[in-house]
This record gives structure tokens, sequence and C-alpha cells, in this order.
């Protein structure tokens, strides 16, 4: 075994010591406040679930991940939401160990740290001493502050608004893709049913052919429409257009 593997595995062996350490020192009200906190984060934001910084790593993600999880796990904790806690735990590592999961989740951060600074620029212009000073320490006096607990609790509140509008933007987006689904969806069966009355139709008017055709032969047989069998006398006119009955013609002499 090569030095490397040797630091490696010795490495693990004080992590899990530790962890087991940690473990056996954990009450089971810091078990259930850890499932409150957990319960209690922005459900959008994964880091928060974890209790990460934007910038953690995906074996930093791993490792709290284990962490956590055995902190709350159902078996091991009381709390009767544990197990919701544990399932919030496991879906916030899914989303940061898929690629694009977090690129997005990060780029919504960087959206927000630009706000921020944006706005911190705008604050300073008013604030001389503020804008000398950073002029001096070449972008120093940014960086100290950014790594403050104000700037963390503002870009945490910033990632939240940000994430939230785009949430409600994509639920709006889906909304109108499943309206127009629904109206294509009524138009096709509209047109089913428009298509399954006229075959209706049709096979209707073919089914009454040899009655059409035998109405059509009676008629050609008595030069007049009605019932099968039936012979209509003709009409007579009147011979006084001002009478409005049937006069039957007089003989004359």
């Amino acid at each position: 075994m090569g030095e490397a593997s040797r630091t490696t595995a010795s490495t693990a062996a004080v992590d899990e010591h530790l962890l087991k350490s940690f473990f056996a020192e954990v009450s089971e009200v810091e078990r259930d406040n850890e499932v409150l906190r957990i319960l209690s984060c922005f459900k959008l934001n994964p880091f928060e679930h974890l209790n990460l910084s934007f910038d953690s790593s995906p074996d930093d993600v791993k490792k709290q991940y284990r962490k956590l999880s055995l902190l709350v796990h159902p078996d091991k904790c009381k709390h009767p939401k544990a197990q919701e806690a544990f399932g919030a735990l496991a879906k916030a590592q899914e989303l940061l160990l898929d690629q694009q999961e977090r690129d997005y989740v990060l780029t919504q951060v960087q959206a927000a740290k630009d706000e921020l600074r944006a706005k911190r620029r705008k604050q300073m212009k008013k604030d001389a001493a503020s804008k000398a000073k950073s002029l001096v320490d070449e972008g120093k006096y940014e960086q100290e502050f950014e790594r403050s607990d104000e700037f963390q609790q503002q870009l945490k509140l910033k990632v939240r608004e940000i994430l939230t509008d785009q949430e409600w933007r994509r639920r709006k987006m889906q909304m109108r893709i499943s309206e127009e689904e629904g109206r294509v969806k009524k138009d096709e069966e509209e047109q089913r049913e428009m298509w399954k009355r006229k075959r209706e139709h049709e096979e209707q008017w073919e089914g009454t052919r040899e009655k059409r055709v035998s109405s059509w032969r009676d008629f050609m047989k008595t030069g007049k429409k009605g019932k099968k069998g039936e012979i209509r006398p003709p009409k007579l006119k009147t011979e006084d257009p001002n009478k409005s009955y049937v006069q039957r013609p007089v003989k004359k002499g």
C-alpha cells in the first residue's frame, strides 16, 4: 500500500471516529431542534437544508448530508416529523449533486450577488469615506464585507427572493402550457365528435336508401307523393275566383 493510500485510509478512520464521538454526545433535544431547523428552511434552496454556504463543493455536500441524515434519521430521532426532515435532506443532496440543478441554483446566487453589489456601489457613492477606503485597498474592503455575516444574511434573503420569482415564472409558464394543451385536446375532441356525427348521418342516409328509392318509384307511378297504396283525386278549381271553396262544375243547358 502506497503512502497516499495509507494517508487516505487514516483520514477516513479519523473522520469516522469523530463522527461517532459527535453522535454519542448529541442529545434528543438537539436532534429535535435539527428536525425543526430543516423543516423551517426555504424549500427552494437546498443549501439551506444542508446548512452549507453557497461555495460548498460536492464533497462538502456528501459529508454534510451524512452527518445531518444520521442526526435526524427516524430510527435514531423520536421527533414525529423526523421522516419528513430526513426526506428533505435527501432531496437537497440529490439536487446539489445534479450538475444541472446545482448550476441553476448557483446562477440565481450570482444574480443575487450582482444585485447586492450594485446596491452597495450606489450607497457608497453617497459615502465619501467608504468610497475612498475601497479605492485605496483595491477591493479588499469589499471582499471583507462580502465575507461578513451581514452580507451573507442579505445574500440568503436575496437568493430566496430570486428563487421565488423564478419558481413563480416557471409555474405560470407551466400553467399556460397546460391551458394550451387543454385547448388543443378540446379542439381535437370536437373534431372527432364532428366527424362521428358526419359518419352517423352518412350511415343513416345510406340506411334509408331503399325507402327513398321506393318512394321515388311510387311518385313516378302516381304522379304525387303519398302513402304507399294511396291514390288522391285531383282538386277541382272553382269557377268563381271570389269564392274560397271548391265549386263543382255545373252543366249548362
